[in-house]
Parts: structure tokens; sequence; C-alpha cells
């Protein structure tokens, strides 16, 4: 039987995952900085934030508890891809977005260092990322998209074809792919929870089961109270729609999941799935694997997109429709575990700006600052943009805060019912665009998919 919900797989299966809510904020607040969000973004920079300058008050604000979104929900990929960086590479020059890359592949590796350096035990293994073409299309994209990494500066990054494919994870009907080592497996909650660990033991205060309202300039209205601070960062990614006034700022997109029983060893000889590699395709309704540290598949990819006014779920409960597309999915890319029982599944939101670009901004003037729109690839990103807060808030000029990303403005979405018909026909041609090249066999994408992209933003 599959268990639905329950915030996602991680929780349901971590022993220590019930714990006593944090204090709630009771009353007004002052504070230096005030960050709202208990996540990676949040946290990672309430984080850095004290290790750079212990007397600093720095206050984050949860509204449920921390990990509650896409950090205790994600897929637990720790790799260096950043949304935006093409984009970014057109408007600044191929250098500037060489550099954004090159920061994110050290993020990995500061993402490992300081998890070992502050004892958390997330379950990380890196064994890279490996992303799978299955039909002709997907082979022709996959090669650009090989090139265009290596262009930016990965030297270590390889092509395989389809018997090197099959050597390192026997999926069916894979003709090519790529490895990068820039990618580890990770579990999610672990890690949320032990920087939250981390950031109460440099002094953090770390108030939970506290909604915030409204944010201001130097000050975060909860209906407990007001903390007031010169900065105040907002780190709420997909959660964002619910702050007064941000309902179009970043779309929630919704990405679901479900996580089979343990595999035997002999299942796992089968696959040939013997490292910790995390697998993804280049499908345009794209998927996203990892073999769990208990020797589970956990995979994910698009279910129903999005939820008509921006709305969020409560409970990480995913449709039945979209736990049997998953199911089908995993079985269509390993024949041979058909009929292994799906033991989980959830689902949770992703922040989608208009223009498809990951972002971090401070305003000196109101202290306002923000960073997200990660577009599903925020285990890494968040650190990065958690190190850059730190030197805009701390008003250094550093290498992070000279990157492309820092202070980009995008447009709002469209409002509904537009922003709802969008999405959901967006989604539909791209579903509809894979099932065309699987059954054609051609080489190239199908206009279908460029037109979807070219309305959408991705390019």
């Amino acid at each position: 039987m599959t268990i639905n919900g329950g915030i996602s797989f991680w929780y349901a299966t971590d022993p220590t995952a019930p714990r006593p809510p944090r204090t709630p904020l009771t009353t007004d607040a002052t504070a230096d900085v005030v960050i709202v969000g208990g996540g990676y973004t949040g946290l990672w920079t309430a984080y850095y934030l004290k290790r750079a300058a212990p007397d600093l008050r720095v206050t984050v604000l949860e509204q449920k508890f921390c990990g509650y979104g896409a950090s205790g929900r994600n897929g637990g990929w720790l790799y260096n891809g950043i949304a935006g960086r093409d984009r970014y590479a057109a408007r600044h020059g191929h250098q500037a977005a060489q550099r954004l890359q090159r920061a994110m592949n050290e993020t990995v590796t500061e993402v490992i260092k300081t998890a070992a350096a502050e004892h958390i035990d997330a379950d990380v293994h890196q064994g890279g990322v490996l992303e799978v073409a299955r039909t002709p299309a997907q082979l022709t994209r996959l090669k650009a998209f090989h090139a265009a990494e290596t262009g930016f500066g990965e030297s270590d990054r390889v092509l395989h074809d389809a018997a090197g494919t099959r050597a390192l994870i026997d999926i069916a009907d894979a003709v090519g792919s790529s490895w990068t080592p820039h990618g580890a497996r990770i579990h999610p909650l672990k890690l949320v929870r032990g920087l939250a660990a981390a950031c109460e033991r440099l002094g953090v205060v770390i108030h939970e089961s506290t909604p915030v309202t409204e944010l201001a300039p130097r000050r975060a209205v909860t209906p407990y109270g007001t903390v007031r601070a010169p900065y105040v960062l907002r780190c709420t990614e997909g959660f964002t729609a619910a702050l007064k006034g941000q309902r179009r700022t970043w779309l929630p997109m919704n990405s679901s999941m479900i996580a089979t029983a343990p595999l035997p060893p002999s299942a796992w000889e089968s696959l040939n799935w013997s490292g910790s590699t995390l697998l993804g395709d280049m499908a345009h309704a794209y998927m996203y694997a990892q073999r769990t540290a208990d020797g589970r598949i956990a995979i994910g990819g698009r279910g129903v997109p999005y939820r008509f006014g921006s709305r969020t779920d409560h409970d990480g409960r995913t449709q039945p429709a979209t736990v049997t597309a998953l199911t089908d999915l995993l079985f269509s890319f390993f024949p041979q575990l058909t009929g292994t029982p799906i033991t989980h599944a959830w689902s949770g939101v992703l922040g989608v700006p208009r223009d498809w670009c990951a972002t971090v901004t401070l305003d000196a003037t109101t202290g306002l600052g923000w960073a997200g729109g990660y577009v599903g690839s925020g285990v890494a990103t968040a650190n990065l943009a958690a190190r850059t807060l730190r030197d805009l808030v701390l008003g250094e000029s550093t290498e992070l805060t000279g990157l492309p990303w820092v202070q980009h403005r995008v447009r709002r979405w469209e409002p509904e019912p537009l922003r709802w018909l969008g999405v959901h026909a967006l989604y539909a041609a791209y579903r509809e665009a894979d099932r065309r090249e699987a059954a054609t066999h051609r080489p190239t994408t199908t206009p279908l998919a460029r037109l979807a992209d070219r309305i959408s933003g991705r390019t």
C-alpha cells in the first residue's frame, strides 16, 4: 500500500522526524537581519552570516517547521545546474556566465565540506549525475547540452554512447548519456535538520509556526508580532505567492515523487546501478531519480504542474494519476522492476520566475532582499545564493556579488486565469512532444516543444 503525502518520503521514513516545534514568535522583536523561510536558502544565509559576523542578531521566521517546503521534499540532487545561465550569457557575456557556472561547480564541494565540518550526516555520496537520452531527438539535445556544458568549463564531463550508458546504469532504450562529477546524492531532510541545528549552535534564533503575512522595508509582519530589522530577506521560494503583493512574483510549480520498496541486491545487480549516481533524462517533461541510502529508487517528475491561484498543498499528497504516471515511467526505464511495490508518493512546489532565471537581490535603500526562483535546482543553488546574500548584507564587494544573477529583475506572471491556462497548456504540449518524438524516432526536437519553450520563457 502506497503512503501518499505525510509531507514526503524523507519524513515518513526518518525515525527522528517527529520533534517538538521550535517556539513561535509571541511578541514584537528586533534583529539585525530577519530571514523569512526556514528552508535551505534561509538557513544557509543565517549560517553564513553568523559565521562571518558572530555578533550579528539573526532571526529566522518559518510558517510551519524547518524543511516543510521544497527543502524537505526534493529529490536529493546536490548538483551544479543553475536556472538561467544561458540567458545570463546572452545578456552579460559568456565569461560572466562561465564564472557563474564555476561558482556552482564549487558549491557542490562547499555543501559537502560544510556538512562534514558540522557533523551533518545527510547520506551524502558524490557519484555524479548521469543524464540520459532514450530517443533520437533526445540524443540530439543531449549532444548539444554536453557541448554547452563543456563550453562553460566542464572539462571533466564525459559523453557516453548506448553501450557506455548501459555500463553505468542499464536503462531501457538508452542511446547515449552525459555524466558530470559535480553531483551528489543527499537525504534532504537530514541536511535541512542538521543545518537548522548548526544555525542554533551559532546563536541564530529560529521561530517555527510563525507565518509572515507581509514584508516591508525593515519589518516582517506576523499574526503574533512584527520583527524589525535593518535587513529583511525573503527566502520563501515556491511559497512566495502567499505573501501580500507577491502572488504573481514566482509561480509555484508542482513536482511529484514516488519511492519504491527497498530493492534486493539482485535487483541492483540487474540494473547495473552499483554506485549512487543521480539519474536524469532529456525529455521535455523530464524525470530525476536517485538510489537512496536504504536501497530504494526515488523518482520524480511533473504531475499536475500548477494549482489555480498559485495555491500550494498542505501535506504533500499527490494525485493518484500522477502516482500511476511516475510508476509507469519507472518501469519503462527499468522493465525488470515491473511489479515492484511503490511505498511512498508525495509532492511539493518549486519557484519559477517568468524568465526561468534564478536570482539574488538586495536593495540597500530599503533593506529588502531575496533569493530564489531556482526552477528545481535549489539544493546547491540555495547555498551559493546564501553566501551571496551574506556578502551583500555585509556590504562586501566579492566575486560572488559580481556574478551576473545578482540584482536581476524579471516581470511578473500573468494574472489568472491566464496563468493556469498557460501552464497547463504548455505542459500538455511538452508531454505530447515527448510522445511524438518517441513515436517518430526523428532526430530533431518537435516544433511543438520549441514553440512551448518560446512561450514559457525557457528560451
